[in-house]
């Protein structure tokens, strides 16, 4: 642990010990305030030690959802929370939970617990992976890099290049990964293609491609599980199909339009939640998202929406792993958005694209 994050902790604790958080958590501050939390994937084996910003144990989740009730939070609905922040009509300490992608694990282990502790949670879905079940290329091929970092890559044989690559750093990892991606890209690969050449980097650093296959790691929910959540209470929103925003209006607007048409086959229901895949996104998106009846969007910015927040341009905070008890509930109570704010790094993105 860095200097720098013992001195946060021991900083919030003693925040705590004095009643300043207390006093944050039930100020007019906080109650004029919502804190919208981000999820992507709840880990089935050792995903949360792969990458740590995107995926938590299911035991962490678990805390979580115990702090939400111990700290009295009144958890909304995403779309109920967000008409009544605009309309000055919130309750004390309010937040919402939202999951972005809609891994498999999301059925698995997260499911549970929100049934657990009844609490209502918004579920982004892109869903060209739902149809085409196999794993997510992007996130596929970093976590195999990573399950075989003790190897020295050979891109020869995978993309031709004549590069070996020890796979021990995580920087290396990150360069081979973006070598495989390019080429993929460049080579105008199909997803069949996509996950041919995931299987054989798999053959290549000696991972069990097949015992992930029947596991369903970085895979995304089948369409009779999104079903079933649905009916379950999950709230299924749009995050686009191919988990890409073009920068072209129409090319913008079929993603939504198509993303759409999938959930509502899945769930019978509509849907104008919107999150930005990868947290990216571009003002000139704004009216195109109006346009296709959107009404309210998410970024992967840290920090509270208030009725000045742009509802196009929420602000989420991003809970990670190497998040401490105390640094949460400094979230929870709003004595975060008082300290500098350090950015967690996106090692991979758990949507990937098709």
């Amino acid at each position: 642990m860095s200097m720098l994050k013992k001195f946060k902790q021991a900083a919030l604790k003693s925040l705590k010990s004095a009643g300043v958080s207390t006093l944050v958590h039930n100020s007019r501050w906080r109650r004029q305030r919502l804190l919208i939390l981000a999820y992507h994937g709840i880990a089935l084996s050792d995903e949360h030690l792969f990458n740590g910003s995107q995926f938590i144990s299911a035991n962490l989740f678990r805390d979580r959802l115990e702090l939400l009730r111990k700290s009295k939070c009144a958890v909304l609905p995403l779309g109920e929370a967000v008409e009544r922040l605009y309309a000055d009509d919130l309750p004390d300490r309010a937040v919402a939970i939202t999951f972005d992608d809609g891994l498999s694990d999301f059925y698995r282990r997260a499911f549970p617990l929100i049934q657990e502790f009844v609490v209502p949670v918004t579920l982004y879905l892109t869903t060209f992976y739902s149809h085409y079940q196999r794993p997510v290329f992007d996130l596929m091929c970093s976590y195999l890099l990573w399950k075989g970092r003790s190897n020295v890559l050979d891109l020869k044989q995978l993309t031709g290049q004549d590069l070996k690559t020890d796979l021990l750093q995580r920087d290396s990892r990150e360069a081979a990964l973006a070598q495989i991606r390019d080429f993929a890209r460049a080579q105008k690969f199909s997803a069949d293609q996509k996950d041919a050449l995931a299987a054989s980097l798999a053959a290549q650093l000696k991972v069990d491609y097949d015992a992930l296959l029947a596991e369903r790691v970085m895979h995304n929910l089948t369409p009779d599980e999104v079903g079933q959540l649905s009916a379950g209470g999950i709230d299924v929103q749009l995050h686009t199909h191919r988990h890409r925003t073009p920068l072209d209006r129409e090319l913008f607007l079929k993603e939504i339009e198509d993303n759409r048409n999938c959930i509502e086959e899945m769930t019978g229901k509509d849907s104008t939640h919107f999150c930005y895949p990868s947290g990216v996104y571009d003002l000139k998106f704004l009216p195109w998202l109006r346009e296709a009846g959107v009404v309210s969007a998410t970024t992967c910015e840290s920090g509270f929406a208030s009725r000045t927040s742009n509802e196009l341009l929420l602000p989420r905070f991003l809970d990670n792993a190497t998040l401490s008890p105390i640094e949460f509930e400094s979230w929870l109570t709003g004595v975060s958005a008082a300290l500098p704010q350090r950015r967690v790094g996106v090692q991979a993105d758990a949507g990937g694209r098709p």
